[in-house]
């Protein structure tokens, strides 16, 4: 059942070999979603393709820091959205900075939302969930950029592999010039965006760069096998 996985991204990266055990199984509007313990740690699966797991969690929290980085200096009470619950380390992230006014967590899949609220993904977001700061709103994003009424500080995403490799059709339209554009107007000014990506993406910087973002960049992480994991940061223009 398992989909092919481009090359350097192996289907289940950083869990070992240990026997996988099925915690829960859901069909949704979006396909399946399977939690899976594998040892000590936890996997997400779509669709038959890995997502993520809880054996690392270093480029989602980058996805976070990074974001809050490239704000303007002085910005106090900044609000971020996350876009995709996931395991819950960039969301924990969030919380554990002082920084950020409000964390708006927009995620599609009730599944993913319950294995936090009342699951084993509770050892990861608890703390956050109980933050007064922070809202979950389940939505897909790719939808939620185009109407959402608010406006974001940071805008920090990570609903799929990245813009290269896509387990569900739809989320394509987020990287597309339309969705960034999307992503542009739910920015304040000097806003930043930041997408999460399996592999750097030299041709999606000029995607960013053309939907009119500037200081736009990469920062990796370097993984256990294959090519490293990467932040895309851009800007809305002051």
């Amino acid at each position: 059942m398992s989909a092919p996985s481009p090359a350097g991204h192996p289907p289940f990266p950083g869990t070992g070999h240990s026997a996988a055990v099925t915690v829960d199984r859901r069909e949704g509007p979006f396909g399946e979603v399977v939690l899976r313990r594998r040892g000590e740690h936890h996997e997400i699966i779509a669709n038959g393709c890995f997502l993520m797991d809880t054996s690392d969690g270093r480029s989602e929290r980058l996805l976070v820091d990074a974001a809050l980085a490239a704000l303007p200096d002085g910005r106090t009470g900044p609000a971020v959205l996350i876009g995709g619950l996931g395991v819950g380390f960039s969301l924990a992230r969030a919380a554990a900075e002082p920084r950020w006014g409000q964390i708006t967590v927009v995620e599609r899949e009730q599944a993913v939302i319950d294995w936090h609220r009342s699951g084993p993904l509770a050892a990861v977001s608890a703390a956050a969930l109980a933050d007064p700061r922070t809202e979950i709103v389940r939505a897909d994003l790719v939808e939620y950029v185009h109407t959402a009424p608010e406006s974001f500080d940071a805008l920090c995403l990570d609903i799929d592999n990245g813009p290269d490799w896509t387990v569900t059709d739809g989320n394509t339209g987020l990287y597309a010039p339309s969705g960034l554009a999307a992503c542009r107007d739910r920015l304040t000014p000097g806003g930043v965006l930041a997408v999460w990506s399996a592999r750097p993406s030299a041709a999606f910087e000029d995607v960013m760069r053309n939907a009119g973002f500037i200081g736009v960049h990469t920062e990796e992480i370097a993984v256990d096998r294959g090519v490293p994991d990467a932040v895309h940061i851009a800007i809305k223009a002051a």
